[in-house]
């Protein structure tokens, strides 16, 4: 399980390491090295999606580690209070930044090994919190230099951290 503490509040995510193993080892090694510390969501579609996890608090990207391999293959589907990986239209560029999804988004789902098709891995949800992302999900939006969907009032997440299995 992971915490991100926020202004807003925590959320807490179970990942799924069997369905999406490199894609939850990926983000269990930012959470780690404390990347996502001080990071913002930095895109709120109300009715889509909140996303996160790339940005600093002064709207800087942060460096990340090489792209991962695109396993929306996996049969996990994008519903509400699933997690997923952002990307650019390559399927195969999702590095740091991820979404959660506060609609059920079929049209991300994969549906072939294609550039159309290939979809958005989903690799953890909300187990926590939910309430947290339904206020996230509210916030007045702007624009940003180049960005739309930004959020007026910075949403930030404060600190992600890793919680140990109990033995």
């Amino acid at each position: 399980m992971i915490t991100l503490q926020t202004n807003f509040g925590d959320i807490v995510i179970a990942l799924n390491h069997d369905k999406a193993p490199k894609t939850a080892a990926n983000f269990e090694r930012y959470v780690r090295e404390g990347f996502y510390d001080n990071t913002l969501f930095h895109r709120v579609i109300d009715g889509f999606m909140v996303q996160g996890g790339g940005f600093d608090l002064d709207f800087n990207q942060k460096p990340t580690h090489e792209p991962i391999e695109n396993e929306a293959d996996n049969g996990l589907e994008n519903r509400v209070g699933t997690l997923a990986m952002a990307r650019t239209q390559d399927p195969h560029s999702a590095t740091a930044q991820f979404f959660i999804n506060i609609a059920d988004n079929d049209f991300l789902n994969h549906r072939g090994k294609n550039l159309q098709s290939w979809g958005y891995c989903v690799f953890g949800e909300v187990v926590e919190g939910m309430d947290v992302v339904e206020r996230i999900k509210s916030v007045k939006t702007t624009r940003r230099g180049m960005h739309a969907d930004v959020p007026a009032e910075d949403v930030i997440i404060q600190s992600a951290r890793l919680q140990e299995a109990a033995d």
